[in-house]
């Protein structure tokens, strides 16, 4: 009896003792494990050990950098954010982080909050067509799960692309700005079978960014390239950022095309990227090397840069000016096939003056490109002029 009471006592403190033992072992393996510069799942660099500081310290910055430093290295990292991913998944919490798990293994980023900046976004388009006398154009990408909703789950947040292109397209062409509104075909392409996003980004897809190029095509009066034109080459293994931020690592694969107009050549295509004072040339669309990397989206263009120019010799009008997201980046290739020149303005890193740039370029036309979700948390377009 009394070596049953000493058994039962030692047996409460099993737990206890267990979770010491866990607690001490991550401890060990915090401080001891190599630590990676670089997430692959991710696709981010992580937190650098902070530099302690007398003012560091004292003022907490120390403190909250390293609660992300330690965060980012924890021992097993990668296995804990897909355990808890899976965790609410399967415990009915399907989208907790930001993500939802959808039918045809598609990973579609929640509804944007409808606290957003399209109101403002849209206000500062207005006040820039004052700045400029060359017609500009808006066009946005509709977001995923609005398009495929078919796929979503049972139980999701609603996706208000309705009203932001209700509103957007009344506010606009009331005060003579083009709309493109894609929702309607784009709704007809997918239900006939066109993938027209990724099941693991948040982008288009080349073939939506076709099929977007099209529909500018007709509201600006000009002839898209047929699409039997182009050479299709298909890459495998694409992650995109959709995936790197949902924890679901056994999702499968997308695949991601280049379609390379025959009649491009090193001959007649050139490509600037300018950033700040730094400029380089090449002779081609497609960066190639990307496609060795995790990240294989900068493919396109080569990816975020202030200011890139696109001229090809071949085209048949003058300069458009892209005000855009990442969405243009896969699109720029097709327009390109019409204007003799095209820049791309990123609003996140390019500081002068659109209008100003407009005019010394003589634009025929001014196209304000971006994802509906990234045109609603834009906080940079205000800045437009």
């Amino acid at each position: 009896m009394h070596f049953a009471d000493n058994r039962s006592k030692i047996g409460r403190y099993i737990p206890t003792f267990v979770f010491l033992i866990f607690i001490f072992g991550m401890a060990v393996l915090f401080i001891f494990c190599p630590k990676s510069d670089y997430s692959s799942n991710e696709k981010r660099y992580l937190e650098d050990f902070p530099e302690a500081s007398l003012e560091n310290v004292s003022n907490g910055d120390f403190g909250k950098s390293f609660e992300t430093y330690f965060a980012d290295h924890f021992p097993f990292r990668n296995m804990w954010v897909g355990f808890n991913s899976y965790y609410n998944l399967y415990t009915g919490n399907n989208g907790a982080g930001g993500v939802y798990n959808c039918k045809n293994d598609y990973l579609i980023n929640k509804p944007v909050s409808s606290e957003n900046n399209i109101e403002k976004n849209l206000n500062a388009i207005l006040k820039f067509k004052e700045n400029t006398s060359t017609p500009i154009t808006v066009m946005f990408a509709p977001s995923t799960g609005y398009i495929t909703d078919d796929v979503l789950p049972d139980n999701h947040n609603a996706y208000n692309d309705d009203v932001y292109f209700k509103n957007a397209s009344e506010k606009l062409t009331e005060n003579g700005i083009d709309f493109v509104d894609l929702r309607e075909n784009f709704k007809t392409e997918y239900r006939f079978g066109t993938q027209l996003y990724y099941r693991t980004d948040h982008h288009w897809t080349t073939a939506g960014a076709y099929t977007a190029y099209k529909e500018l095509c007709k509201k600006l009066s000009i002839v898209a390239t047929p699409e039997n034109k182009f050479n299709k080459e298909v890459y495998g293994d694409f992650y995109g950022t959709t995936y790197s931020t949902s924890g679901f690592w056994f999702a499968k694969p997308d695949s991601i095309e280049v379609w390379n107009n025959k009649a491009d050549t090193a001959e007649n295509i050139r490509v600037k990227i300018t950033e700040g004072t730094e400029t380089a040339e090449y002779d081609s669309m497609y960066f190639y090397d990307h496609l060795q990397e995790d990240d294989k989206y900068p493919v396109f263009i080569d990816g975020n840069h202030a200011l890139t120019e696109i001229t090809n010799k071949n085209a048949p009008r003058g300069t458009i000016v892209i005000v855009k997201d990442s969405f243009s980046h896969c699109f720029a290739p097709f327009i390109a096939d019409n204007y003799s020149k095209v820049i791309l303005v990123d609003m996140r890193y390019y500081k002068l003056s659109i209008s100003e740039l407009a005019k010394t370029e003589n634009a025929e036309q001014i196209l304000v490109l971006y994802g509906i979700d990234n045109f609603a948390t834009d906080t940079d377009l205000v800045w437009i002029s």
